[in-house]
């Protein structure tokens, strides 16, 4: 009797095949992204081995020591501008970033994502493990390591267009935004993996701190070849293949059934399944793509400037050591998990995307202001205005960059085409590429007039995301007053 079964047995069979697969997806894509940013985490880990206090340091007896000052440090990161020639290093990685990110959609629409997605995984395994390996082969040039980020921005640019295209193939837009909520954590996730495994070698030999997780992406590439499957429908071909009369995905647009149970797929929808990859024109023409690309642009200024400058900014102003600035800073990608789910569900519920990222962005223009004056009076002021700060900033940037981004990918406007899907995304998070590269050398240039202008500079940055937004979001009220249809992005 099934009463007798197991409590988790019952659970576990309460699912169909399909929700098993789905979740299945869901968990390969979570673990590949996590592993793209576990393996950009290192440089910012490495920074404090490549230039230290050397007066701190315990100098080895036999060691013959040229400069006191600068004996521990890694040439060519042992002179005075060592923070400018880490700025290039984070530069020559961001704007790579960006200016790959726009081609690699167009390539993604092109290859086969399983292919696409593995490879660039085992690609940015090696430039990785490359810049490790530095450490052992004794090089002292900065135009190596700046080739190697280089290299690894441009191949690293495979995998946010072809993840969220697999996820937004396989779940519809019912739940879109709180499953993509959700699934958006890996970024925190592989931030948190990859500077504890940087953490356990940089004090000793700094080159593992880069080589373990080129070589953690590099297997996750493996895994992807054997295991991806980027389209809902190869799962119904499979299923025909073996003889079943079942089809795997009853909402699959390209299956129907007849009367007798077989499978029949309609010619005109094979036609639209191989239809020809979208231009970048054409993907730039789909309503809502250009505002809420520009939105993320100022958007990911934004969240990049405190990623870079958050750690510094606690210890200048709260007077913090290093290592607690850094540990107080993760609360602020703590409150962007919360709020990335929660911009999903409002936005799943309200069906507006655009007017859940404006009311985010405008309540956090403000709440920017009241963190730079009041925002380091106590450790409870401190802990609350970053998760709501975190939240507030980072919820719109995880909105566009996953569910919006998968809206637009299948826009009706497209008419089933559903291979625009990577270009959109890569579209959109290549210009907001461009914003992360713009933000930290913004921060750089005016920090030295004060932390309230750098602050001033973000709330207009926010503000400016609105104003992009402002045609979407009067669009959604006319239709939520009746006057228009509502229709997401």
């Amino acid at each position: 009797m099934k009463s007798a079964l197991a409590p988790g047995i019952r659970l576990i069979t309460s699912f169909s095949r399909d929700s098993w697969y789905r979740s299945f997806i869901l968990f390969l894509t979570f673990l590949f992204y996590t592993a793209y940013h576990l393996s950009r985490k290192p440089i910012s880990i490495v920074k404090s081995e490549l230039h230290r206090n050397c007066s701190t340091v315990i100098r080895p007896a036999d060691l013959n020591v040229t400069n006191n000052a600068t004996w521990c440090d890694w040439a060519p990161f042992d002179q005075d501008n060592y923070q400018t020639l880490f700025g290039v290093l984070d530069n020559c990685f961001l704007v790579a970033y960006a200016i790959g990110m726009f081609f690699s959609g167009i390539f993604g629409e092109r290859l086969p994502l399983r292919y696409y997605l593995s490879v660039g995984m085992l690609s940015s395994g090696l430039f990785t493990a490359l810049f490790g390996l530095g450490f052992y082969w004794n090089i002292h040039s900065l135009g190596y390591y700046a080739f190697i980020q280089v290299m690894n921005g441009l191949v690293q640019t495979t995998g946010w267009p072809a993840v969220v295209a697999c996820v937004g193939n396989w779940f519809g837009k019912g739940k879109r935004g709180f499953i993509m909520g959700v699934w958006n954590s890996h970024t925190s996730v592989g931030n948190i993996l990859g500077s504890l495994i940087a953490g356990v070698f940089v004090s000793s030999a700094w080159g593992m701190s880069f080589i373990v997780p080129g070589i953690i992406i590099a297997c996750t590439g493996i895994l992807c070849f054997f295991f991806l499957t980027p389209l809902h429908s190869m799962w119904d071909l499979s299923e025909q293949e073996s003889g079943e009369e079942e089809p795997l995905l009853q909402n699959s647009p390209h299956v129907d059934r007849t009367i007798n149970g077989a499978i029949s797929v309609e010619p005109q929808e094979v036609a639209e399944e191989h239809s020809e990859a979208i231009s970048f024109c054409g993907a730039l023409s789909i309503p809502g793509v250009m505002e809420f690309s520009l939105c993320l642009l100022f958007a990911k200024l934004v969240s990049y400037t405190f990623l870079y400058w958050l750690p510094l900014y606690i210890s200048n102003v709260a007077h913090f050591e290093a290592k607690e600035a850094g540990d107080m800073s993760t609360l602020f990608d703590v409150g962007g998990i919360v709020g990335g789910i929660m911009a999903g569900l409002v936005s799943d519920y309200t069906g507006g995307r655009a007017t859940t990222c404006c009311v985010m962005l405008l309540a956090a223009a403000p709440m920017l202001f009241l963190y730079n004056y009041i925002g380091q009076r106590s450790l409870g002021t401190t802990i609350g205005m970053l998760l709501v700060c975190g939240g507030l900033v980072n919820g719109p940037y995880a909105l566009i960059t996953t569910a919006v981004s998968a809206d637009l990918g299948t826009h009706e406007s497209l008419r089933g085409n559903s291979r625009a899907l990577s270009t959109v995304t890569a579209i959109i998070d290549g210009t907001g590429s461009i914003g992360a590269a713009l933000g930290p050398l913004l921060a750089g240039l005016i920090s030295p007039t004060g932390w309230n202008n750098v602050f001033y500079m973000l709330i207009s940055a926010d503000v400016l995301a609105c104003v992009f937004l402002s045609r979407l979001v009067y669009k959604e009220a006319q239709g939520w007053c009746g006057r228009a249809p509502r229709v997401r992005g």
